[in-house]
């Protein structure tokens, strides 16, 4: 792939009523990735991560490009939101590779690694240094490790390395085994999300320093009443539950359809919808639901029209219910509000992303107990320590017995999806960067 300059974000101190940079960061950001904010890139909690960070340093006065595997058939470049610009990288391959952002990984990545650090030594780092000022590069998941690492050589063979901080951060444990991890820490501050991916990343060791995720300000909104008014309609009264997530057993999926079947056999005429992907293990999933004999329904409409979705549920009588339409960000977050429960319990989480947009949705989560460290049982969510689906539905059954403390836990989950957005995440971001480049300054 060729490299080419591309069109260049106008300057913070330029923009019409741009807030003051945080005085500790650089100006100047760049965050690389695999994900973004594309329909064909957003794929999982990645994508919600850069979106986010990207869009609250923008919102914060600095001039961001995240570069990302985007869409091929949309414009390479984009000034997509106040302070930020689109990278959509690799679209040549994309297009040979249209299901997704992952379509093609393996040339994907080779691609990055020889063209990404090119790019940013030409055109974001050797600006700022005869600005003389330094740039952040904050290189995300396995994918850019070897992207950083060409880059820190690059930047050494070209004098440039003082210009440019350089951290890569573990959002999890996926390519682990694929990371020179010698080289990556001698390129890069290792940075993680959570203390649990610290201690992941302890056992190859490898210090990392933490630095959590977030969610955007605007989601404390909540979801839109009248979606949500509307989904309950739906619902008609019946116990209803939902799980969305990729079909892998670190979801655990079987945790939540024995749970099911056990408050069924207990009398609780509970449902469950399911969102998750193509992945094979869905029928490891639904053969358990068959086993345990619940029936499941797939949804006939696979659009994205959310009047039609929400018919369709409210024709559904099975247990359990396949929901297959894209749902996007007011959909889901009416449908996290308007359920009993967001089914979250993961068994390996290295964040729990989701966790905090339920409860800034106005929802019930169910966590697991890894990295979720801001879900405190039976205070603001319901939190299992087992794959075992009779604690998931003892916790279940409490809040179905228990009106008062389901209001209490979407207050307390409101409450805390509050503390926990990328506008206070910053001042972390801020003092840890303040270390590294004060560490690097020393040699």
């Amino acid at each position: 792939m060729s490299v080419q300059a591309s069109p260049r974000l106008q300057p913070a101190q330029a923009r019409a009523g741009s807030s003051r940079a945080l005085p500790e960061l650089p100006q100047h950001v760049a965050i690389l990735s695999f994900e973004g904010p594309d329909r064909y890139a957003s794929i999982g909690g990645l994508a919600s991560r850069v979106t986010a960070l990207a869009r609250a340093l923008g919102a914060a006065g600095h001039d961001v490009e995240l570069f990302f595997i985007g869409d091929p058939a949309m414009r390479p470049t984009e000034e997509w939101a106040p302070g930020v610009m689109l990278h959509r990288w690799c679209g040549w391959l994309s297009a040979a590779h249209p299901r997704n952002a992952y379509d093609g990984e393996a040339e994907k990545i080779a691609d990055c690694e020889q063209s990404l650090p090119v790019y940013l030594a030409d055109f974001v780092v050797a600006p700022a240094a005869a600005r003389g000022e330094r740039v952040l590069i904050m290189a995300e998941e396995w994918q850019m490790a070897n992207v950083a690492i060409a880059l820190d050589d690059l930047l050494r063979a070209r004098g440039l390395r003082a210009a440019a901080t350089i951290l890569w951060n573990a959002n999890n444990t996926y390519g682990f085994d694929h990371i020179d991890w010698a080289a990556l820490q001698r390129a890069a501050a290792i940075t993680a999300v959570s203390r649990y991916m610290k201690f992941e990343l302890s056992l190859h060791d490898v210090p990392a320093l933490v630095i959590p995720n977030g969610i955007d300000e605007r989601l404390l909104r909540g979801a839109d009443p009248s979606l949500v008014t509307q989904f309950k309609t739906a619902f008609a009264g019946k116990p209803t539950l939902l799980k969305v997530g990729r079909f892998d057993a670190d979801k655990n999926w079987l945790q939540a359809i024995d749970a099911l079947a056990d408050l069924r056999a207990a009398g609780t005429p509970a449902r469950l919808i399911v969102r998750g992907g193509k992945e094979a293990y869905s029928e490891t999933v639904f053969g358990r639901a068959h086993d345990r004999g619940l029936g499941v329904e797939r949804m006939a409409y696979e659009g994205s029209d959310v009047r039609r979705v929400i018919a369709g549920l409210a024709e559904v009588e099975a247990p359990v219910i396949h929901l297959r339409p894209f749902v996007d960000e007011a959909t889901l977050f009416a449908l996290y509000a308007a359920c009993d429960a967001v089914l979250a319990n993961s068994r390996k989480e290295p964040f729990g992303l989701v966790g905090l947009e339920v409860m800034a949705a106005g929802g019930i989560a169910v966590c697991g107990s890894t990295g979720e460290e801001y879900a405190e049982p039976f205070v603001n969510a319901l939190v299992c320590d087992t794959g075992d689906g009779r604690e998931l539905a003892t916790y279940l059954r409490t809040i179905y017995a228990d009106p008062k403390l389901r209001d209490e836990l979407r207050g307390a989950g409101a409450r805390t999806a509050a503390d926990h957005t990328w506008k206070r995440v910053l001042s972390t971001l801020e003092r840890k960067v303040a270390y590294v480049e004060l560490s690097l300054d020393r040699g």
